[in-house]
Formats: structure tokens, sequence, C-alpha cells
């Protein structure tokens, strides 16, 4: 099926215009008709191949929400009219230990992303949502509910799930002291889930001029991270810390915030992290520990979660054809909090 997309044509040229074939429905396939793409700071680093190993062309978007528009004969889930979403996967081995666990994001036979990655159905690389429709394995595809802001769902299919999956993982639960480092896409998602799950929220940032924000989102007290103070006062005080900070940064002044027997998550920096003091960890039996997104199972209960507490992302809508200035604009932060293209403009 000829797609109308933008796509990155090389690392140093701007998204534009571009066509391609979707493959025909199969008999577990989903084919969506897209009406929401968000705009995930991955995209960038994959169209500007600034992690490296990028092949061109790339069409971004792994944040989509759309109708559907016609399913396989073998497809008992969904139907034509639905609300759904596609979030980072789209296939993976389905037999290893990790996806029979219902983590296919930790596949260890080669989960495959739904744009950049080896495309085992039509050969090539596959193409995400910078596009007007997509074809998917019915088992990637997720339910999203009617009453949400359908818009502001997008993001939920990666900064939602990268931050939920760690608060379920370790266990996050009414009371807990809980806090959320770094006020950006990720983090902001992480104050509003935190929140509702009951937990005393703490927004740790450099800037002190997002605190009336963070608060507005969520959070019930703001620590200045460069204010010595404030830092001393809270040492040893948390039961939680995610870690949303998506550049190499310096970890030790947060491990001394942690209670013993208690983790620092990462989300944010695909990095080295410089310099760990080993005595912050050892003494009090501390943790660092790292996340990725979640699987299907735990993407769909995520959505769950937020259609029962009225959760979701702060956005703003742009255009397909601003994608680049877009791109700049997320790069210096200057968005609160993530973009959500609005892809009828696809066929202005």
């Amino acid at each position: 099926m000829n797609t109308k997309a933008y796509a990155a044509p090389s690392a140093t040229e701007n998204l534009a215009p571009f066509a391609f074939d979707r493959r025909t429905v199969g008999a577990k396939d989903v084919q969506i008709e897209i009406e929401y793409c968000g705009v995930c700071h991955s995209d960038i680093h994959i169209a500007r191949n600034e992690w490296g190993g990028s092949v061109y062309p790339v069409v971004p978007g792994h944040e989509i929400i759309g109708r559907v528009a016609k399913v396989g004969e073998g497809v008992a889930g969904f139907k034509a009219g639905d609300l759904v979403g596609v979030g980072c996967l789209v296939d993976s081995c389905h037999h290893c230990p990790a996806c029979e666990d219902d983590l296919e994001q930790y596949c260890e036979g080669g989960m495959v992303f739904t744009y950049g990655s080896p495309d085992p159905v039509m050969g090539g690389m596959t193409y995400g949502g910078y596009s007007e429709k997509i074809v998917v394995d019915e088992q990637f595809v997720l339910h999203v509910s009617e009453k949400l802001d359908t818009k502001a769902v997008a993001p939920l299919l990666c900064a939602g799930i990268t931050t939920y999956s760690p608060l379920r993982q370790w266990q996050v639960k009414a009371g807990d002291k809980v806090g959320i480092i770094g006020l950006g896409g990720l983090g902001h998602m992480g104050v509003k889930l935190a929140a509702a799950m009951g937990a005393h929220v703490v927004m740790i940032t450099t800037s002190p001029e997002k605190g009336a924000d963070a608060k507005r989102l969520g959070a019930h007290e703001v620590l200045v991270s460069r204010d010595e103070a404030q830092m001393a006062a809270h040492a040893n005080s948390f039961d939680f810390l995610l870690n949303t900070i998506p550049v190499a940064h310096d970890v030790n002044p947060y491990i001394d915030l942690m209670k013993r027997d208690t983790t620092m998550v990462i989300v944010g920096a695909l990095a080295l992290l410089p310099d760990v003091n080993g005595v912050g960890l050892i003494m009090k039996r501390k943790r660092i520990a790292g996340s990725l997104i979640g699987g299907i199972r735990e993407t769909q209960e995520m959505l769950d979660f937020c259609a029962e507490h009225n959760i979701v992302s702060d956005v703003e809508m742009i255009d397909i054809q601003d994608i680049n200035d877009a791109y700049d604009r997320v790069v210096k932060a200057d968005v609160k909090y993530r973009f959500v293209i609005d892809m009828k403009t696809l066929k202005d």
C-alpha cells in the first residue's frame, strides 16, 4: 500500500515528504490510520545518527494513535473503528525467556522496533508513525480509552511506559517518598504517575523556576539539587528515585538522598555515568539500576491505569510541516512537555 510520510534522507538533511509501500494486511495484522504521532527525543537521535547505525531513509515515530481501518481474518481482539495505539515495538521473537515473560522489550531473539529495525516481513527497514498508516501484528497493538484526550495519549506509548514500568517493577506504593530527577518529557510523566500511585512525590531539579509547574503536575515538594542545604535536609530519606536526566551526569549527590536498601533507576541517560563512588552504595546497600520501556502487557496496563486516573501528557500540537523546527526546539528543551504531530496535516 502506497503510504505518505516524512523521512530523514540522511543525518544532515531535514525531514521531508517521502512515500513508500506498507505491507498488505495479513491474517493476524491490523491496519491503522494514524491520527497522532508523538515526537520523542529518540526520533532526533536516530534521524541525526547521534547513536550511530541509522539506515536511511528514516521514518521516525513510535508514539502512534489511530483508528483501525482493517483487520486480518485471524484477528479477534480488534475491529474497524477501534481507537488503538502502537508504541516502540512491532514484533519480537515470541519464544525467548523474555518474550515468554511478557517482556518483549528485552527480547533475546531480536525485538523489532517500530522504525529503524530490519523488517522481517517486507525486507529493508521498518518505517514509523510519521506516516498516514501502519500495519502491525495484533499482538503489538494496544487498546486506547475513548475517555482520554486522544492527542495527549500519544506520548504515553514511550514517555508514559518508560516511567510507569520502573515505578511498578520497584513496587512504588502509597506513602513512599519518591524523587523524580529532571522535569522534562519523561520527568513530567513520572510525577503524574507516581502521584496517582499515592506516593509523596518530590521533584528534584537544578532549576528552581520549575517548581510551580512541578507542583501543578502533582509534586508535593520541590528539591533544588544545586542547593546543598536542601540536599542535606533530604539525605537518606527517599524510598525510590527515578532519574530521567537524558545526558551523562554526576549521580553521587542523588545516591546520598537514598535510604538503605533502596534503588535509583536510570531511564534517561544512554551514556557513561562518570565516577560513581562505590562507598555511597556499599555503606547502605543502595542500588543503581536501569529500565527500558515495558512489554505489551505492561503497556496496556499503563494505558488502563491512565484512563482510570485521567492521566495524559502535557503536549504542544504541531503540523508535520513544522517537524524540523520542533526537533530544534526539543534539543533546546523548548517544549512543555512533548510535541505531538496532527497527522491529518500530512494530507494537506
